[in-house]
This record gives structure tokens, sequence and C-alpha cells, in this order.
């Protein structure tokens, strides 16, 4: 039985007075680009439609911040070219959300997750995004909605600003739900994840096959090999674990 959802909220209010005691819930964040969302075949889809190459997937992960999008040194010159004028930017986001809601695709395993997540009781979960499409929410309800999940259905969804830190709306979200944060738990695919979740005071779940690889994670970011996993399984079993959930029957 599907328990009873609240509307879906887009940046939760902190709730006090609480007088310092803690819901009997478990909550759970899941980051939607690149830990539940394909981003990178979504982005790469949309770069050669506009006759830009963004190179693998491997080359990817190792690029820092707008490096990414930019390419390494054989994609830059031509991605730059197509990118400096804001009519061409435009465009590019067009197709991308474009892409992203009637092609994108949730990782295997992911869309169970979801739904287990969503009926098991007691547990809080929702999205939080920084994805740049038009009208982010409802993008993704698109995608979702492909994979038979209803976004309404989910406890909040929120999009982060890029300029915005996510720790701030990780602290808001378990607070507003009053949560204690050894019940509290976040899913992402980068280095900002991971020291989000410490700094807000919840257990992380970080995976490799996102933005950055596990060399990046582990080396550059200083992130423990337990907290990381390879594969999207791996994520499921992980978190289905944590909350003492039986994975759902084929």
């Amino acid at each position: 039985m599907t328990k009873h959802r609240p509307t879906v909220r887009q940046s939760p209010e902190v709730r006090h007075g609480t007088g310092g005691k803690y819901s009997p819930e478990r909550l759970i964040i899941l980051d939607a680009d690149g830990t539940t969302v394909d981003a990178f075949a979504a982005i790469a889809e949309t770069f050669s439609r506009h006759d830009m190459r963004i190179g693998d997937l491997a080359k990817f992960q190792k690029r820092r911040h707008i490096f990414k999008y930019l390419g390494g040194v054989k994609e830059l010159p031509n991605n730059l070219r197509r990118q400096l004028d804001k009519g061409k930017r435009g465009a590019l986001i067009d197709t991308l959300t474009q892409v992203y809601r009637e092609e994108a695709a949730l990782f295997p395993g992911i869309a169970d997750l979801v739904r287990t997540l969503i009926a098991a009781p007691g547990v809080k979960v929702g999205l939080v995004t920084r994805n740049i499409t038009h009208h982010p929410a409802e993008t993704l309800r698109c995608l979702f909605a492909r994979h038979g999940i209803d976004t309404g259905e989910l406890d909040f969804l929120i999009h982060v600003p890029l300029r915005r830190e996510k720790t701030e709306h990780f602290r808001a979200t378990r607070e507003h739900f009053a949560i204690n944060p050894a019940r509290a738990y976040i899913c992402g695919d980068e280095r900002k994840d991971f020291r989000a979740a410490i700094a807000s005071g919840m257990h992380p779940f970080i995976v490799s096959y996102g933005f950055e690889d596990r060399q990046h994670l582990t080396q550059k970011a200083g992130i423990p090999e337990e907290l990381i996993s390879r594969t999207p399984t791996e994520l499921c079993e992980r978190v289905l674990n944590a909350l003492a959930l039986s994975p759902p029957q084929p």
C-alpha cells in the first residue's frame, strides 16, 4: 500500500519548535544528474546534435568544472566556437531539455529503488538537482514518468541554482522533517555532494559512475573507498541494506 505523500516541495522551509525531539522517520536525498539519471549520455547526445563532441565518459569524469562541458584538447576549439554565441547556447539548452524529457534514462535498477523508497513506511525521499534544462522540475517529471514513476509521490524535489551550495538545502530538508542526522542519507556522485552531506550531518552514499571517477573521489577528494559504489546495482544494494528494506520482487 502506497503511503500518503504531501505536495512536492521546491525548497522546504525549516520547521522550528520541535522541542529537540526527532521524528522516528528516516530521510534519503537522491541526487538526480549522474547518480540516478544517466546525464552524461544525455549531454553527449545533445552535443552531437549540435556538431560538438564531449569525449568519452572516462575523460569527462577527469575534467573539472566548466571544462567538463568544453571538452578536452581535441574537442575544445570546436566546442568553444559553437558555444560562445548566446543564441547557440540557448539552442543547446533547448535540445538538452528535449533529450532529457524524451530520451534520457535512469541508471539500471534506479527506478525500482525509487519505487521501493516511495512505498516504504517511515521513509522521506526526494530529489535534488542542479539540472540546467528549462523548468527542471517538469523535465524530471517527464523523465521519471517514462520509467513509471510519478515525481508527485516524492516528498520533495529541490532545484539548487548552480552558484548555491547544496549544504543549506540538505540541512533545511532534514530540519523541515525533524529527522535525526543519524537517520539521514544522501546519494551523490561528486565531491561536493560528499562535503555537503558531512557538513549537514548526514551519511553519504557516493558513486563513481557519474560525474567523477573513483580515483578523483578517493585520491583527490579524500573520500573513503568504503563509501563509494562502483555501479548503480551496488548503490541500490547499499541503500536498501542501510534502510532495512527488501529489494523488489521480479
